[in-house]
């Protein structure tokens, strides 16, 4: 059956649409950045946007307790679990126009496309916004498909509370979702994400299109380091019990793990934070995130054991007190093969002469939770330079078109299948 090419210009412009709610000027940034926190009156205006757009051709919507919206095109067999696709609308607070919101726009134009052809398909297709991914605001990240997937309890997330002491289930209560709750539960058949990579393969290897084969395991924790704060000028180099100088040699040898152990291997220490810090004061206390991610459990146990072993080696050759508290995990993600299978014919059919190439997603997405329910698998598209939760983060809208015209053709495959 030929379903034909999606409408480049349209989805383009679709995204530079929404990208306007939170839009944000940043010197050197190609389209501009992007603000909108979730379940902000900034996120709730890009969903009812999208969900106007939506309804425009005929979707009906569905809203579950936490807030994800599933609009659903119709099947011949209204029975049939269906097919699914989406992202998610919130962004990073220094985030840009692309993250998530390009995988729930493709999945609009998939539709449009399939529309404007008068094309039907034996399965019904849902294109899915997933509330909270981002984690930006309410942690830990991907609340919405955590409590789809069952991995998050409902209560436990309605209770989760932002800085501003906020709960998330009193903003779903403002902003009206609250009174349109479904809670339904219908199953998937297959779910397809499409993404824009984050990271500079794709780009490196001069190669437009990526069949993402899982997504890396990740761990969370929060480290305190303990020693003496101590008069700047007083106390001699000797005698100090420096909890930043600890800390600082902690970073440097986590980061040598990481880069020794394996191409998968990951660690980042993305938050450092001095309590009651003075500039004439050497620090007693210091706090710092530890991030670590590995393809393999056994590998993330390993990285895991060499780290913990550093940081208590460098501790007590300093004289510090160490308290390690794992705050979030998830285990390597390996995807469907029948969903790979489906998107690597897909590839085929809409670009012949691109070999599209297989890797490992460093990133967390929804597709992780969601992949324990239904068949999962996902496909990526270049960033420039590597660049994503960044203001100056890009995808051409040549190579925007090619993911959505594979995604579109994946659907359609699996859409048909029994």
């Amino acid at each position: 059956m030929t379903v034909g090419k999606c409408n480049r210009d349209r989805l383009w412009n679709s995204i530079m649409q929404i990208g306007q709610i939170g839009h944000a000027e940043v010197a050197g940034s190609k389209v501009g950045g992007c603000h909108r926190l979730a379940l902000t009156d900034k996120d709730k205006q890009a969903r009812d946007l999208f969900i106007a757009w939506a309804k425009e051709i005929g979707c009906t919507l569905r809203v579950d307790a936490v807030g994800n919206l599933f609009l659903r095109r119709a099947g011949m067999d209204k029975d049939l679990p269906p097919v699914m696709t989406g992202s998610h609308l919130d962004t990073q607070p220094t985030g840009g126009k692309f993250d998530g919101v390009y995988g729930c726009l493709a999945g609009l134009e998939v539709l449009r496309c399939l529309n404007e052809n008068n094309i039907k398909t034996l399965r019904p297709i849902e294109v899915v916004v997933w509330t909270n991914e981002e984690g930006a605001r309410f942690k830990p990240a991907m609340l919405g498909s955590g409590v789809y997937a069952k991995v998050f309890k409902l209560e436990d997330v309605l209770a989760t509370k932002d800085e501003g002491d906020i709960s998330l289930g009193a903003e779903l209560a403002r902003l009206g979702y609250q009174e349109m709750a479904n809670n339904d539960a219908h199953e998937g058949y297959q779910y397809y994400e499409l993404h824009i990579e984050q990271g500079p393969v794709l780009e490196a290897l001069d190669v437009d299109l990526g069949v993402v084969a899982g997504v890396l395991g990740m761990r969370w924790y929060n480290v305190e380091v303990s020693g003496r704060s101590c008069h700047a000028g007083p106390s001699p180099m000797d005698l100090r019990n420096d909890a930043l100088v600890g800390v600082a040699e902690m970073i440097t040898e986590l980061t040598r793990i990481a880069g020794s152990q394996s191409k998968d291997s990951r660690c980042t220490i993305g938050e450092l934070n001095i309590p009651n810090s003075s500039t004439n004061v050497s620090p007693g206390k210091v706090r710092f995130s530890l991030d670590l991610r590995e393809g393999q459990i056994d590998d993330l146990d390993e990285l895991q054991t060499k780290s913990f072993e550093a940081i208590h080696r460098i501790a007590f050759h300093l004289k510090l007190d160490i308290d390690i508290k794992e705050t979030w995990s998830l285990p390597p993600c390996p995807f469907d093969e029948k969903c790979l299978e489906h998107i690597q014919q897909a590839c085929a059919m809409s670009y012949p002469d691109i070999t599209p190439h297989r890797l490992i997603s460093g990133a967390g997405h929804d597709a992780v939770y969601v992949s324990r329910v239904t068949p999962t698998a996902m496909i990526f598209v270049p960033s420039e330079d590597g660049l994503s939760h960044n203001e100056r983060e890009y995808t051409s809208p040549e190579q925007l078109e090619k993911g959505c015209n594979v995604l579109l053709h994946t659907i359609m495959l699996s859409a048909n299948s029994n």
